[in-house]
């Protein structure tokens, strides 16, 4: 059976489907039509059911639980691995600044929002621009994710907040950013096997961590090995292989932060 999977160019996303992508593991006879994209566009695509299995932020997933149940394992979820708000450092942030966002389905401007109620002129970008466009004057201050928060310190940016921290710090719980979905309209049985392949090969990776090298840095924004390394590091856990009871609970609370009232069951039953 084939299906049309997407992810984003991430390290953390390539090294965790490096394995189950290309035949590095038994994938049951499950093959994958992969699409690359911005997880902002993933989003998007996640409305419209245009993938079979994608990632999303959860931000999103609120937005299409009755088109997608999320897999126990791949997601993105853990401690200080949280989106940063930066600025230059002579810059003075108040009702009128012009704040980049990396996208309104994204789980950063959903913690944004929680954190900063009153920030409302956003500009939505492509979260590997934002750094540029602060520095070069054209928006007041950036919500910076993936590898943009090992690099921003390097070009002279500020930290206003890290609201990673911010959320454990309210909640105690890890901070749930995205994962992966398969789509309602699949038999229980094909959602279980896309399941356990994945956690096969995310498994996998994290036991032959050099084997996917060569993709992941084929596709990753920053090249540094160091930074691509500290990337995967931060996003790819325990949690990635299973959410277990505390991860499941940490994405339930920011669905309903979220606003999400459904009869849906978030999860693949067990």
């Amino acid at each position: 059976m084939k299906l049309r999977l997407g992810i984003s160019p991430c390290p953390n996303d390539t090294f965790i489907f490096d394995a189950l992508l290309h035949q590095k593991i038994d994938t049951e006879g499950l093959e994958f039509d992969v699409l690359f994209a911005d997880v902002e566009q993933l989003n998007k695509w996640a409305y419209k059911s245009t993938l079979d299995v994608t990632k999303l932020s959860f931000n999103a997933f609120s937005h299409c639980v009755s088109s997608y149940v999320l897999l126990d394992s791949g997601s993105a979820l853990g401690r200080n691995c949280g989106p940063i708000l930066i600025k230059k450092p002579s810059n003075k942030l108040n009702l009128d600044s012009k704040i980049a966002i990396p996208g309104k389905n994204t789980t950063a401007n959903l913690l944004l929002s929680i954190a900063y109620p009153e920030y409302c002129n956003k500009v939505e970008m492509l979260f590997s621009e934002i750094e540029n466009q602060i520095l070069l004057g054209n928006i007041d201050a950036g919500l910076i994710i993936h590898e943009n928060r090992f690099t921003y310190q390097q070009k002279g940016l500020k930290k206003v907040k890290d609201l990673g921290t911010f959320w454990e710090k309210e909640t105690t719980l890890p901070l749930p950013l995205g994962g992966i979905g398969v789509r309602r309209v699949f038999p229980y049985e094909i959602q279980k096997k896309v399941e356990r392949v994945l956690r096969r090969s995310v498994q996998y990776a994290l036991k032959n961590k050099e084997s996917s090298l060569e993709f992941v840095m084929h596709h990753a924004q920053e090249m540094e090995k160091d930074v691509i390394g500290a990337h995967i590091a931060l996003y790819v856990n325990k949690y990635s292989i299973s959410l277990g009871q505390v991860g499941r609970k940490a994405i339930q609370l920011l669905l309903r932060k979220a606003g999400v009232k459904t009869d849906h069951t978030f999860f693949i039953s067990s």
